[in-house]
């Protein structure tokens, strides 16, 4: 905490033009007048890197639960604790790439807190780059999203939002049952399968409707008019 009567407030009013030009377009994004924000405020919204500011400061019993997490981290000399976390995740992820069906290479240095699904990049593998191209014309990005909270009733982020390709979903591996994660991938697997099929009767449908096809067909229809007429004739 800081005292309502500090130093540090007056000291960023005094603070050259240029910085604090630079400091207001840090902070616009949290209130119309930035410069007026105190320096306590700037402390809390820094330490979520200002664009999370909703989910920024501790409350005194968020205090103590990370003191007691702190103390416990220093009495598991072994770090079992820490390591049987690391392996939950590690284990919740390999369940999603099951259910994807889909092969990562092996990385040791991989957290798998969260994990970022690339669709595009899936797609074009499995279905080719004609499937990507209609995904892109018929859907937006958001659709994923959307489409797996209406068809599964699965809350899964935009991956963009976190600095992810623009077709991509994120995953949070930390949150639900291991079990539920092998489900996770087979619901983003249906959905994208059942796209391409949506996909590939359109292109069947294009093809009827074209020009050539459509001229194709009526003279199919002439050959046939005139079978049945010669066939009149010769009774």
């Amino acid at each position: 905490a800081i005292h309502e009567d500090n130093i540090f407030d007056p000291a960023l009013a005094r603070l050259p033009k240029k910085k604090r030009d630079e400091l207001n377009y840090r902070y616009s994004s949290l209130t119309p007048h930035p410069e007026a924000m105190k320096f306590i405020d700037r402390m809390v919204a820094d330490s979520r890197n200002v664009a999370l500011n909703h989910t920024a400061g501790l409350s005194l019993p968020m205090q103590v639960q990370m003191a007691l997490f702190s103390l416990f981290s220093l009495l598991d000399a072994d770090d079992a604790y820490t390591q049987r976390c690391r392996n939950i995740v590690q284990e919740r992820f390999q369940r999603l790439l099951d259910g994807l069906g889909v092969e990562i290479p092996e990385d040791p240095n991989r957290a798998a807190y969260y994990a970022v699904l690339d669709i595009e990049a899936w797609a074009r593998r499995t279905h080719g780059d004609d499937f990507m191209k209609w995904a892109t014309e018929e859907h937006v990005p958001l659709d994923i999203v959307y489409g797996a909270a209406r068809n599964f009733g699965m809350v899964l982020l935009n991956g963009d939002g976190f600095g992810g390709p623009p077709w991509s979903a994120r995953v949070s591996l930390a949150n639900l049952p291991t079990d539920a994660y092998e489900q996770i991938g087979r619901n983003v697997r249906t959905g994208v399968n059942n796209a391409e099929q949506r996909w590939r009767a359109s292109r069947q449908a294009a093809r009827k409707t074209a020009p050539g096809a459509v001229k194709k067909a009526a003279k199919s229809s002439g050959k046939k008019s005139s079978t049945k007429k010669r066939a009149r004739g010769k009774k």
